[in-house]
Parts: C-alpha cells; structure tokens; sequence
C-alpha cells in the first residue's frame, strides 16, 4: 500500500472518528490552543499597534522588534519556557503568542499609519478628538490591514500548534509525535492534511468576518481610504 492510500484509508477509518484521541477531539484541542493564543495576541499586539500608529511615536521600535520576534524558533522557544517553566500548557501558548505578535502588531501600525494626513486633518477641523480621530477615522480605515495580519497570524499559529504535542500535549500535532515514534508515516500525513485543512478553514472565516466588518466605502475604493 503506497503512502497516499493509507493516509486516505487513516482519514475514513471510523475507528480515527470516535472515542478519545479521535481526530474530532485533536482538532477541537487544536482549535482551542490557537483560539486562546490569538485572543492574547490581538488583545497585546492591537492596541500597542494603534498607539504607535496614531503618535508616530516608537515605529522604529515595532519594526526592529517585530523583525528579531520573527526570527526566533518557535520550537526552540518552547523547549525553552518548558525548562523554565517545567511541562504544561503556559510554555507553548507562550512560545505560540510570540509567534503570532508580529504579524498582527505590524499590520495594525501599518494600517493606521497610512491614513492620509489629509483626512485626518478633516476630522480634526470638525472638532474630533484624537481619540474620536482614532476611534471613528483611523480604525476603520486601518481595519482591512489589521485583519490582515490577524489572518497571517492565525494561518501561521494553526499550523504551528503541532509543536504542543511536542511536549506530550494534544492537538493534531498528536498524530505527527506519535505516528513518528512507531513509523506511521500515513498517520503522519494525514495529520499535516488536517492541519493545512483547518488552517484554510478558519482563513476563510476570517476572510468573511473581514469582508463583513469592512466598510462598503473602502471595499469599494481601497486607494482611497488612505
């Protein structure tokens, strides 16, 4: 039996579709451990990205240490916070979270910084606030850019969640530790199919959720928002 036959008999197998550790209960844990990093990655990376997108200030500073968290190897992180730390679920959410940082924190400054001054000005002269410019005019133009990142940062954490079953944790990186262990390489492609399913999945919600959230006025003239 060739490699892609048994990792399409792996996949219908009913036996890998019920009971614990069935492929229902990975991909849930799965989802749960990415949910969890990208709530604590949007709720850190958001508003630190409007703060230096609105002042201006510190940019320098979002770039340089976004480009050295980028740099460093998630795997390596979790080996680690898990020496630190010992065994559990805190080391690779937070090796995971630094992952996802990044992306969305670089994106949210971008999409503020490149409103145009002009409209800024506008809004200004109507006797916004600053935090009325940023809430009602700079946030809503920034918005597709941000989702934007969000959708990088979840395609890269799902895709990367498997490194929790590095540590004898669940998910579908499951599969990969344990079909490595005994040479179950159908096992161990059927899990990266999984992944790569789910990771194209949840994109396309986000996708949705970005085209809904965005403005008709900027879908329709993206040149012109900023």
């Amino acid at each position: 039996m060739n490699l892609l036959a048994g990792t399409w008999q792996w996949l219908v197998d009913p036996a890998n579709w019920s009971g614990a550790g069935a492929i229902p209960s990975r991909i849930l844990e799965h989802l749960a451990y990415s949910g969890i990093v990208m709530v604590v990655a949007v709720v850190v990376a958001v508003p630190l990205g409007l703060l230096v997108g609105h002042t201006g200030r510190g940019s320098g500073a979002v770039i340089g240490v976004s480009g050295a968290l980028r740099a460093l190897p998630t795997l390596g992180l979790l080996t680690l916070f898990s020496l630190l730390m010992g065994l559990g679920l805190v080391p690779p959410l937070l090796a995971l979270v630094i992952l996802a940082v990044p992306p969305i924190l670089t994106a949210t400054y971008a999409g503020v910084a490149e409103v145009s001054p002009q409209v800024k000005d506008a809004a200004k002269a109507q006797g916004m606030t600053p935090l009325q410019v940023l809430t009602r005019v700079e946030m809503p133009l920034a918005l597709p850019v941000a989702m934007g990142g969000i959708r990088n940062a979840a395609l890269q954490v799902i895709a990367t969640a498997t490194v929790a079953a590095y540590i004898n944790l669940g998910g579908l990186g499951r599969y990969l530790i344990d079909g490595l262990a005994v040479r179950d390489y159908s096992r161990m492609l059927g899990s990266v199919l999984l992944v790569a399913v789910l990771a194209l999945a949840i994109d396309a919600v986000l996708a949705a959720l970005q085209r809904a959230l965005t403005s008709p006025g900027i879908r329709a003239s993206p040149a012109g928002a900023h």
